[in-house]
């Protein structure tokens, strides 16, 4: 997926994971019963934030890392038909490592 948007500062672009759509026992969920999803992967970075005296403050994180993050975090958006979250970096709780 390319998107045509950069986030400021130490702002990201996450494409949630999909949750289950049919539970262990072969039972269908609808939209409104999935559990929201606190995974993801970061399509799109900022900068990084600046400290008090201007200085730039690189982000921990970078595209293509698949982070865990707050499960009410961010601001939901659809883009092309594909809900993606843009977050704080503070909002991201880790980065999961292969």
């Amino acid at each position: 997926m390319t998107i045509k948007m950069r986030p400021l500062a130490d702002r990201v672009i996450v494409e949630p994971s999909e949750g289950d759509e049919v539970t262990q026992g072969g039972i269908l969920l609808p939209e409104t019963a999935k559990e929201k999803p606190q995974q993801g992967k970061i399509i799109a970075a900022g900068p990084g934030r600046r400290d008090e005296d201007g200085k730039l403050i690189a982000m921990d994180v970078k595209v293509n890392d698949t982070v865990l993050y707050a499960k009410y975090a961010g601001t939901e958006i659809k883009i092309e038909g594909k809900k993606l979250l843009i977050l704080k970096e503070s909002d991201i709780l880790a980065v999961v490592e292969n």
